[in-house]
């Protein structure tokens, strides 16, 4: 899909200009001669970038961003002025304005600003749409990411969610299986009952059950009062068992034939409660090896593998990063009251180059962290907690041994140079070399 420009701008040989220079840069574009008529124009195109001169006919053009930005916030504009002062220049960045450059001597400057403004729009409406997503919290339109890994899972949940098949979520720490369990939940006929999660990981085999289960009144010590267990609390909707690996193996016999009867013996009663649950459990251990060594039940195992879907690592699809990384960035941002945070293409690089071995959690983590140590709108590579920056393979190019000592020297003039925020001179003094040293290692490294 293009993207569209309005230029406004009352000279008309000057509009024109602008007008073949833009389109042959594949923009569609879109003239005013005023104020009002560009007003108009935009409330019919919806244009991403506006062009416009500071002096119009009816209406001052520092002015005029304001008007334009209540109308259409994602619209960037950019202003042109034929005499440049500096005051004018702060009103318009303060009115909203992305830039502000004179006419002439900044020309070559357009069409670079034009393409960085269609960026931030682009991110701006990216965000937007995840937000949206954020809104229906636990669909399928929550699960971020375009590659072909993770929507083959999520075609897989999307079939299979409307069923009442039992379903096993594998996959690393950290690729968000509880969130996908939920979206196989509201996809399905029992959305509008429970969905229950417990981690069995996180209590003991006598705490597991009791959570399970529920027990009577004076069953055992410390049990003052009947209490109903989770698969009660289920009943009619969804139990999560996340970790199910780590459950032992005498309760996973119970387990099983809660699964096969459809009934269940609270702790310190005799007559069986009988339920209709749908059980979806995930694991991060691969339990065919844990059926070899003894640690679970093989007849279990085909029971709840009715299903199977695997949430790929986040190594494994690299290509949802930038949109994972931007939608977390928003996210802190507005947690820390924070508006405009920016990703340069260095550090989605770094991200991009980095192994995950916590997967989306870490991703996550990061973020959250880097924002929290960001001195001003843009997120730097030296942001990034010390694992990202000294990955070896942000440093080393293909083909490039990352224990090499040329990588290693590349790696630290990268540092160097992000610290520096490109500064050579500075980075030069900081490395101990000549400037004109930086600047060869710079042309033979390719940075």
């Amino acid at each position: 899909m293009k993207h569209s420009v309005l230029i406004i701008d009352d000279e008309e040989k000057l509009r024109q200009l602008l007008s073949r220079i833009i389109t042959l840069e594949g923009f569609e574009v879109f003239q005013a001669g005023d104020a009002r008529s560009g007003l108009k124009q935009l409330e019919k195109t919806a244009a991403d970038v506006v062009l416009c001169d500071v002096k119009l006919p009816d209406e001052n053009g520092v002015e005029l961003v304001k008007k334009i930005k209540a109308r259409a916030p994602q619209t960037e504009v950019i202003l042109l002025t034929a005499y440049g002062n500096i005051p004018d220049g702060v009103q318009a960045i303060k009115n909203g304005a992305f830039d502000y450059i004179t006419k002439g001597d900044d020309n070559n400057r357009i069409i670079p600003l034009l393409n960085r403004a269609i960026e931030k729009v682009t991110l701006h409406k990216r965000v937007q749409q995840l937000e949206q997503q954020l809104g229906n919290k636990y669909s399928f339109d929550t699960v971020i990411g375009t590659s072909e890994v993770i929507q083959q899972a999520m075609l897989f949940g999307k079939k299979v969610a409307p069923t009442d098949a039992t379903v096993l979520i594998t996959g690393e720490t950290g690729t968000g299986k509880e969130v996908f369990a939920r979206a196989i939940h509201e996809a399905s006929d029992r959305r509008n009952k429970s969905f229950v999660a417990i981690n069995c990981a996180a209590f003991s085999r006598e705490l597991l059950e009791g959570e399970l289960f529920g027990h009577r009144a004076g069953s055992f010590t410390g049990a003052v009062k009947d209490q109903a267990g989770l698969l009660e609390e289920a009943h009619n909707g969804t139990l999560f068992l996340d970790e199910i690996g780590e459950m032992a193996i005498d309760l996973q016999a119970k387990l099983l034939r809660v699964l096969e009867s459809g009934e269940f013996i609270k702790i310190g009663e005799t007559k069986p409660t009988r339920i209709n649950i749908r059980l979806l459990a995930a694991t991060n251990r691969n339990l065919l090896k844990e059926i070899e060594t003894g640690q679970f039940r093989e007849d279990l195992y085909y029971r709840i593998a009715t299903f199977k879907i695997n949430l790929p690592a986040l190594r494994e699809r690299k290509k949802d990063i930038k949109a994972l990384a931007t939608f977390y960035l928003r996210l802190f941002a507005e947690k820390t009251n924070r508006k405009g945070l920016h990703i340069p293409a260095e550090v989605f690089q770094a991200l991009e180059h980095y192994n995950w071995p916590g997967n989306i959690r870490e991703l996550k983590n990061s973020i959250e962290r880097s924002v929290i140590l960001m001195q001003d709108d843009t997120l730097h590579v030296e942001d990034l907690p010390l694992e990202i920056q000294q990955y070896p393979s942000s440093a080393a190019g293909p083909g490039e041994n990352p224990s090499s000592l040329a990588s290693m020297e590349k790696s630290h003039i990268r540092r160097i140079l992000q610290f520096t925020r490109g500064n050579k001179a500075e980075a030069a003094r900081i490395l101990e070399i000549g400037i004109a040293t930086l600047y060869r290692k710079i042309d033979e490294y390719k940075l």
